[in-house]
C-alpha cells in the first residue's frame, strides 16, 4: 500500500530541542552557560522525556509546557544554576522560539508538492507547538497539527497514534511517522505505521521488540522514502 501521509515528531525531528541553551549560552547576559550548555540541554531533553513516560504510566497527565519547566528545573539544579531565575526565563522563552533543522522547509515543500499528507503529532501543547510552527514558518507546509491534549496521556500510548488515522482517514499501512526518539519510532513501528527514525547522534538502536524501517542521519531523504 503506497504512502498517503507523512507525519512528524517534533522536538527533536522537525525543531532543535538544544537551540534553546545553544542561543542562551551565545548572550552575553550568560557566560556562565558557555562550556555547559550542551550538557544542560541534554539533561534538559531526557528529563522532559522521562516525565512523559512515567506520567503516561501513571495516569498522571499534564501540559507538555509543565512537564518541560519541570525538566529545565532538574537539569539546572543538577548543574549548579537552580538560583539563576533570569537565565530560566531566558531558556523558557527560547523555547517557544526553536529553530528548524536546515533541511526541513525543502523536504516539506517536495512532500506538499507530491500531494502527500503532512502532520506533526507530538506530545507537546497545542499553544507550544504553535509558537515553535509559526517561528519557523513552516505553518503552510503542514496539514496538521495534533496534540496529545486532545487524548490526555503522552507518546508511546496508541491512542495517540489513533489521531492520524482519525484526522486523514488512512490505514496504519499508508502512513510514514517519523521521529528523532528510538522509543517514538519502535512504538509507531509496533503499532503499525511505517517508520523512519533520524539517528542524528548515531546512537545505537534501542532494544525493544520493534525496530524502525529505516534509520537516516536527517530528514532530507524523507521524500525518497515516500516515493515523492
Amino acid at each position: 500500500m503506497p504512502i498517503t501521509t507523512c507525519v512528524f515528531d517534533a522536538y527533536g525531528t522537525l525543531f532543535d530541542v538544544a537551540a534553546a541553551a545553544r542561543q542562551a549560552a551565545c548572550e552575553p547576559e550568560f557566560p556562565h552557560l558557555r562550556d555547559s550548555w550542551a550538557e544542560l540541554a541534554s539533561h534538559w531533553r531526557l528529563k522532559q522525556l522521562q516525565y512523559t513516560w512515567l506520567r503516561a504510566i501513571t495516569k498522571a497527565h499534564a501540559d507538555f509546557w509543565d512537564v518541560t519547566q519541570d525538566g529545565l528545573d532538574w537539569a539546572m539544579e543538577a548543574a549548579g544554576l537552580a538560583g539563576d531565575a533570569a537565565l530560566r526565563q531566558r531558556l523558557l522563552d527560547l523555547y517557544w522560539e526553536l529553530q528548524a533543522y536546515p533541511e526541513v522547509p525543502a523536504m516539506l515543500k517536495t512532500l506538499k508538492s507530491a500531494g502527500m499528507n503532512t502532520a506533526i503529532l507530538s506530545n507537546g501543547s497545542p499553544a507550544m507547538l504553535d509558537g515553535a510552527v509559526q517561528s519557523a514558518g513552516l505553518g503552510a507546509l503542514l496539514d496538521d497539527v495534533l496534540s496529545v491534549e486532545s487524548v490526555g496521556v503522552f507518546k508511546p500510548d496508541a491512542k495517540v497514534y489513533d489521531l492520524v488515522g482519525k484526522r486523514f482517514g488512512c490505514a496504519k499501512e499508508e502512513v510514514l511517522f517519523v521521529s528523532s526518539n528510538g522509543w517514538d519510532a519502535a512504538g509507531a513501528a509496533g503499532y503499525g505505521f511505517a517508520t523512519a527514525w533520524v539517528n542524528r547522534a548515531g546512537e545505537p538502536v534501542d532494544r525493544l521488540p520493534w525496530k524502525p524501517a529505516h534509520i537516516l542521519q536527517d530528514l532530507t531523504a524523507i521524500p525518497d522514502l515516500t516515493g515523492s
